[in-house]
């Protein structure tokens, strides 16, 4: 059975009170003492029950952290921010994942407001996150990305204008034939639609369109998840029908490793014959050959800024919601050719 506070009390010859004070800290309580009952936890492999602590306090000390997907590299280092800077806040995190169905998203945002979490940190699937139309019964609640409900505490990186300037760096570089791999389909279900596919499209296009370029529909290669391994196979089939574009923007660095595979084993040169831009910036970007010019922004100051709102939130729920916009940049590297 599990053991109480009343075990290891007994067990370290104190009372439950002074077991709680050493758990909980902010008590002074002497070093013989606490050596003794940290023994007697240790002994007994106490583990805090945090559902009765939050009846008492209101506070289960843990929040929760839903993401499209965990496989990939993005994901992890984001995920690991949270992890980092929740500890500091004295949060533990329960991370979850929606598969980018949105349908998964609406069990889990139900399991939300059943279960005992301070917080919840979500990253919805679709551009409209119906999931979010009433927040009645959620706990406090922070989107990160893109979404159009403002009735909720929000933090993302602005896809719309990065996608923009993505397109117009490679328009600036001679490119015209820019495709776009990660695009959804034109004839796509918009429920199935992710929110930031939808959005890097739409800055993608109205680069091209000032430019004077008209947005071509057979250079948006679609994925059915944007893992390197479906990048890549989606890349191959695509440039087996299509000629070769000037340029691609992969929508995640992911996508890029894939389509930097294909265009290596088919000898292809980037940047000579065709450049390449990811988005993220991921550990591995500076790495692959060659270097991957690409979108970044600092997902500490991300991950930090939806904590400060959820912290604010949890200690306010009435008050006005806020919204957060981290800075991007282009990091340039080696995979895209000199301005001419």
């Amino acid at each position: 059975m599990r053991a109480t506070v009343r075990d290891v009390a007994a067990l370290a010859g104190v009372s439950p009170k002074t077991v709680s004070n050493v758990i909980n800290g902010g008590v002074v309580v002497r070093p013989e003492t606490r050596e003794r009952v940290e023994q007697a936890l240790a002994q007994l492999d106490y583990v805090p029950n945090l559902s009765a602590r939050g009846l008492r306090n209101g506070r289960s000390g843990a929040i929760a952290l839903t993401l499209p997907e965990m496989s990939s590299a993005y994901s992890a280092e984001l995920a690991r921010w949270f992890v980092e800077l929740a500890r500091d806040r004295d949060w533990v995190v329960q991370l979850d994942q929606t598969a980018n169905d949105p349908e998964r998203e609406r069990e889990l945002v139900s399991r939300a407001r059943a279960h005992l979490v301070d917080g919840l940190i979500l990253n919805p699937v679709t551009l409209s996150a119906s999931v979010l139309a009433s927040t009645a019964g959620l706990p406090p609640t922070v989107v990160i990305g893109e979404v159009e409900p403002e009735h909720v505490d929000q933090v993302h990186v602005d896809s719309v204008a990065a996608a923009t300037e993505v397109t117009q760096y490679l328009l600036d570089r001679g490119h015209r034939r820019i495709a776009a791999v990660g695009a959804p389909e034109p004839t796509a279900d918009h429920t199935r639609i992710t929110a930031t596919s939808e959005l890097r499209v739409s800055g993608y296009e109205a680069a091209l369109t000032a430019a004077g370029v008209t947005p071509d529909p057979s250079l948006r290669v679609p994925l059915s998840s944007w893992s390197t391994s479906d990048a890549a196979t989606a890349f191959a089939v695509w440039l087996d029908e299509h000629p070769l574009p000037d340029a691609v923007f992969a929508f995640t660095d992911s996508i890029a490793f894939g389509v930097l595979h294909v265009l290596a084993a088919r000898g292809i040169r980037v940047p000579d014959q065709v450049s390449v831009i990811g988005f993220d910036d991921i550990d591995g970007a500076a790495y692959a050959i060659p270097a991957l010019t690409t979108v970044s922004f600092d997902r500490r100051a991300f991950a930090d800024a939806a904590l400060d709102l959820l912290t604010a939130r949890i200690a306010d729920r009435d008050a006005p919601p806020a919204t957060v916009v981290i800075p991007h940049r282009i990091v340039e590297r080696q995979s895209v050719r000199s301005a001419p």
